[in-house]
């Protein structure tokens, strides 16, 4: 079950799967640990930009924060650079290590000659959010191996929602939620575009949500478990428009803006984290191209469908990943739930 099959009316026109996947070339893929018996309900999500097994080529792109208090590797070459090679993986806070450790080892063994014959090193993208209300943690269930299953479960496709991958122990605007992704078809001078987003949601107080205007939140009330938001969200924002790496950090704000649409104002608790890819064309490793180098770049003056479509794109993602929650026991407050969403309910309000 998804928003719109609640028949929420979510403007734009979506791709084909009205996910992440609808940009070519990009792949989804999860590791999913869950074992009530151990508190265990986690996992890692793995978005791999292109297809390049054996011959990398970088993806450009622009990476920004709403609000700060959370990690994401591997920013600061995006910012410098305005690029990077490899995956992009989002897991919980105290996985980072061990997804980074994994995901380099994914990257060695798929780009052998790249590594073996060159000064190559590798500097994957890894993301987190905060599960320690419905996971232990501290027990630090996610090894390498789980970021390695998830790279090498990726394909193209429908995107699993709700508690998969590293959504596994997340909730948003206190609702179960977790992973959810959404896309958009712009068309611009005549060329038709994809923007596809994934999200990790696990941010917001009840009292905020809004959906499309409605104050749902407030329609919805709930006893929260915590006084303030302890929370964050990452964003992955993809799209085959060949932007400049300026257009892309530009991009990557507008989740910020997508967010807001939500209800949330960017908790000072909260890390709020966003990165912009596009999968055009970006040509050799720069450290093998020659004095120049010519690229096609969008004309920013035109961008603004773009911009648009990231922000409606991102707000229906969360929705997504909302809809598609169910009551779970929590680990951190024993004898507590935290509610999925009453679907009914929420279909109610838009009829």
């Amino acid at each position: 079950m998804r928003a719109r099959d609640l028949g929420l009316p979510f403007p734009g026109t979506p791709g084909p799967f009205n996910s992440i996947t609808d940009v070519t070339g990009v792949t989804v893929g999860f590791c999913t640990l869950q074992d009530p018996d151990r508190h265990m309900r986690t996992g890692v999500t793995a978005v791999i930009p292109r297809m390049d097994a054996g011959n990398p080529e970088p993806v450009r792109a622009g990476q920004a924060t709403l609000n700060g208090n959370g990690e994401m590797t591997g920013t600061h070459w995006i910012k410098d650079g305005g690029y990077f090679l490899g995956p992009v993986l989002v897991t919980n806070t105290h996985g980072i290590g061990a997804c980074h450790t994994g995901a380099t080892r994914w990257m060695i063994d798929r780009y052998p000659d790249h590594f073996r014959n060159g000064i190559a090193w590798a500097m994957p993208v890894v993301a987190e959010t905060y599960d320690g209300i419905l996971n232990d943690i501290n027990a630090m269930f996610v090894q390498p191996e789980h970021a390695i299953k998830a790279l090498n479960n990726a394909t193209s496709g429908p995107v699993a929602e709700g508690a998969v991958g590293g959504g596994t122990g997340m909730i948003a605007y206190e609702f179960k939620a977790g992973t959810g992704t959404a896309s958009r078809r712009v068309t611009v001078g005549g060329e038709t575009y994809t923007v596809g987003v994934l999200v990790q949601a696990n941010h917001g107080k009840r009292p905020w949500f809004n959906v499309l205007g409605q104050p749902v939140g407030r329609l919805m009330p709930f006893e929260g478990l915590v006084p303030r938001e302890t929370g964050s969200i990452i964003v992955v924002i993809a799209t085959d428009a060949p932007l400049s790496t300026v257009s892309l950090t530009h991009l990557a704000r507008r989740a910020g803006l997508g967010l807001g649409r939500g209800g949330t104002p960017g908790g000072n608790s909260s890390g709020d984290i966003f990165l912009a890819f596009s999968t055009a064309p970006f040509g050799p490793m720069p450290q093998a191209a020659g004095s120049l180098i010519q690229r096609s770049e969008f004309n920013a003056e035109l961008i603004d469908p773009i911009y648009l479509a990231a922000v409606e794109t991102v707000e229906e993602s969360v929705v997504n990943a909302i809809v598609a929650g169910k009551d779970t026991p929590t680990f951190k407050f024993p004898g507590k739930t935290i509610p999925g969403i009453d679907r009914a309910a929420l279909a109610a309000l838009f009829r």
